[in-house]
């Protein structure tokens, strides 16, 4: 089940993909990760998926990461007397507090958080920014706002503000709930929707502690602006180009994806890019030539994984998805530009052990032309950072917990290997060798480099680096 591409994929599950027969397909085409959606997705219905993607993970004998997505703060307006109606640029429109049906001059807010926030020339995105508003007056009880563009407004719109800072949490009363659930399953991210500042990500380790990788998503204004405080405190991130978009102008998305990518890169945290990559997918057994190019971009980038959302939940060819996913990627990774947009964007490494280790394994590797790295790893630190390098050599990521091996489905480029933690540093060597052949990375006679911390066990302690030839047996290293 090797995968030859170093990009990884993330499948979303949901009434199209929910079987386990079709959770199979998808593993087999190339889904590395599978995200659960709390926006739709019951307790009851994510132990389930949990219970078959486990299920699989040990019939195919490989790690298999899963994504929890909490659902965020959902703002909408209240309803019409007539369901909808219509409005013209210039009208005056009111959102307020008084709960009673709407009509073309004010409609009900039920979000009292954003009554108290707006301030008078910010923007008010209704229904993924079709109808924008600009306030005017504002005293707490409601907000007179001015039609900008559009021209209707339904029921139960959801709202937007690009330009307001919420003074409430990132998680809501029915977040804290699923993450309790989601908590007492075998599940390794959880991802954490419309966060706006540190503090937002600050709350969640305090449940969570490390019992979970904690994914920020990117989808607010204020968000970026708060990039690399958030980028520290997050194990990962994601571009969620969908409601980013909405919230800030579409031709500034492609900039601010590259500049998070950056960040992460720089940061040495996996950066995820999602949204919209295979929309037509949906429908269509084939995508559009400018879908095809929007994920070589983000491979050609160095994102450590691509998403599939719909294209996988509920569209008509969820496998046909990843397998179009699966073949870009491996294409890009082969292509001769590849190489040399990738390592222009190596970043400097840190001062620390860690780094300096994973840098020299990297180029020792390449120089040598050896056939893997291979990095003994407890927490998953010391494959993260080998990833962070990109190197062209196969990274092998052993470890003795499951848990780790399978976050580290997320990662790029890291073969994720579930192995008895080693004796001693001889039977370190031998194991990684024997698991480079069998795993059929390498054969013998081949050299391979090895990392790891010691004392073994150790988290934290990249200190170590060895050249290993893998004798003619494929057992052990000489």
């Amino acid at each position: 089940m090797k995968r030859n591409r170093k990009v990884k994929i993330i499948a979303t599950l949901g009434p199209a993909s929910s079987e386990e027969a079709m959770i199979e397909r998808l593993f087999m085409a190339g889904a590395d990760v599978f995200r659960i959606n709390m926006s739709h997705a019951s307790h009851n219905t994510m132990r389930i998926l949990v219970a078959r993607i486990r299920k699989i993970e040990k019939k195919c004998g490989r790690p298999i990461g899963i994504l929890a997505d909490l659902q965020g703060p959902k703002l909408r307006v209240g309803t019409f007397a007539d369901g909808q109606v219509e409005l013209i640029a210039g009208q005056a429109f009111t959102l307020d507090d008084k709960d009673i049906p709407g009509n073309n001059e004010r409609v009900y807010l039920p979000n009292p958080e954003i009554l108290e926030a707006v301030k008078s020339g910010e923007r008010l995105l209704i229904d993924d920014g079709r109808l924008e508003l600009v306030s005017e007056e504002c005293d707490g009880h409601s907000i007179k706002c001015r039609v900008v563009a559009g021209t209707s407004i339904s029921d139960r719109k959801g709202v937007s503000l690009p330009d307001t800072t919420l003074g409430v949490a990132a998680l809501t009363k029915k977040d804290h709930s699923d993450l309790g659930a989601i908590l007492q399953e075998e599940i390794d991210w959880v991802a954490l929707s419309f966060i706006q500042r540190p503090e937002d990500i600050l709350e969640v380790r305090e449940i969570a502690k490390d019992r979970i990788g904690i994914l920020s998503k990117i989808e607010k204004p204020q968000a970026v602006q708060r990039l690399e405080e958030i980028v520290e405190l997050s194990d990962a991130l994601m571009v969620a180009r969908g409601d980013l978009g909405v919230e800030m102008p579409l031709a500034s998305v492609p900039g601010t994806q590259i500049e998070i990518i950056n960040v992460c890169r720089m940061a040495g945290k996996p950066v995820v890019v999602a949204t919209q990559m295979l929309e037509s997918m949906i429908s269509a057994p084939v995508p559009t030539r400018a879908e095809v190019s929007d994920v070589a971009t983000a491979v050609f980038e160095g994102a450590d994984a691509i998403m599939l959302s719909a294209e996988s939940a509920s569209g008509h060819y969820p496998v046909e998805a990843v397998q179009t996913m699966d073949r870009i990627a491996r294409k890009i990774e082969c292509d001769p530009n590849y190489g040399p947009i990738i390592n222009a964007r190596h970043s400097k490494p840190e001062p620390t052990g860690a780094d300096a280790i994973s840098l020299a394994a990297r180029q020792i590797a390449e120089t040598l032309n050896l056939s893997a790295i291979v990095a003994y790893t407890s927490t998953g630190t010391t494959g993260i950072r080998t990833s962070r390098e990109r190197p062209s050599t196969q990274i092998v990521a052993l470890s003795p917990i499951v848990e780790t091996a399978r976050r580290l489905a997320l990662v790029w480029g890291l073969y994720s290997v579930v192995t008895e933690d080693a004796h001693d540093l001889d039977d370190m060597v031998n194991r990684a060798c024997a698991i480079a052949c069998s795993e059929e990375i390498s054969k013998p006679g081949d050299r391979i480099i090895v990392t790891a911390g010691v004392p073994l066990g150790s988290p934290g302690t990249t200190n170590m680096l060895r050249i290993a030839y893998i004798s003619q047996d494929g057992k052990k290293g000489v």
